[in-house]
């Protein structure tokens, strides 16, 4: 579903508080994107071959299918208090989580999620929905957990990838919607291989790495910053874990931004440990990127 006005935020529900949150949050988004909001909820239930309907003597609106569309309901009517002028539309959608998701991203300009739920989206973080929805939707994925602030800048991890660059461009779109300062963070332990078969010396000169870093995390923001005069930028440089990096500013952020997978510091994002830190200890809403839709394509 692509309006007029181009590819809508999605956001998933299930009736969960957790899930209203994330649509306070997927309506704000809407709003400052001036796009359409589509509310969705996985209706797992046919696939279990149970009775979707009400039993015999109950009101028409009971069982299964009827308790979806009151979670959606009540999902539209919260996103119409929070922003009045965006065009709202709810659907209850046949399917496991991760697949209607995923068919969801498609279209979308933007997937938004609760970090904890019920039903479809039952421990969303603990198991393999966001993972799923985060390293193969093609649009960004925001999980909403943490603190949501108005307050505080947008943080953006940067690497040597692609996915790099298009977090970069989306964590500076946010800063710019927000009137945030972005902080870009780049995290090293040692010097990391190039290619395949690379051998690292056993000796190396800390400063000139350490510059090299500071020109490599100069450059991954230095398009942007032009694109994007009124955003003040500051980029810190830190030795150290990037997981443990990124968790840490995310205290006092308003956003965190990262790449879906990355190569050197932050390579493997979603499969290894910084996924366990950021995605499960973070302070604030994170936006997972894997790619980044240009006007053309909305």
């Amino acid at each position: 579903m692509v309006s007029k006005t181009g590819a809508p935020i999605v956001v998933g529900v299930d009736g969960s508080e957790t899930a209203l949150q994330a649509v306070r949050v997927a309506a704000g988004e809407a709003a400052q994107r001036n796009r359409p909001l589509r509310i969705v909820h996985a209706f797992i239930w046919p696939l279990m071959k149970v009775p979707l309907g009400p039993a015999p003597g109950a009101p028409a609106d009971a069982g299964l299918r009827g308790q979806a569309e009151r979670c959606v309901a009540e999902a539209v009517a919260e996103a119409g208090k929070v922003a009045p002028e965006v065009a709202v539309t709810g659907a209850v959608v046949d399917g496991a989580a991760s697949p209607v998701l995923l068919a969801e991203a498609r279209d979308a300009a933007m997937v938004v999620l609760g970090n904890r739920g019920l039903g479809g989206f039952a421990g969303l973080l603990l198991g393999s929905v966001a993972v799923q929805v985060s390293a193969h939707a093609e649009c960004p994925v925001l999980v909403v957990r943490g603190e949501v602030r108005a307050d505080g800048p947008v943080v953006v991890g940067i690497d040597d990838s692609e996915l790099s660059r298009e977090a970069v461009r989306f964590a500076f779109e946010e800063a710019a919607w927000r009137g945030a300062e972005l902080v870009a963070v780049r995290a090293w332990l040692y010097p990391t291989p190039v290619g395949p078969g690379d051998i690292l010396p056993l000796v190396y000169d800390l400063d000139a790495f350490r510059d090299e870093e500071e020109r490599v995390l100069a450059e991954a923001v230095a398009g942007c910053s032009e694109q994007y005069p009124e955003v003040p930028v500051q980029r810190r440089l830190v030795r150290g874990s990037p997981g443990r990096a990124l968790v840490e500013e995310s205290r006092t952020a308003q956003l965190v931004v990262v790449g879906a997978r990355g190569r050197g510091a932050l390579g493997g994002l979603l499969l290894g440990s910084v996924s366990h830190a950021v995605l499960h200890h973070a302070h604030s809403p994170l936006a997972i990127v894997r790619k980044l839709r240009t006007v053309e394509e909305t």
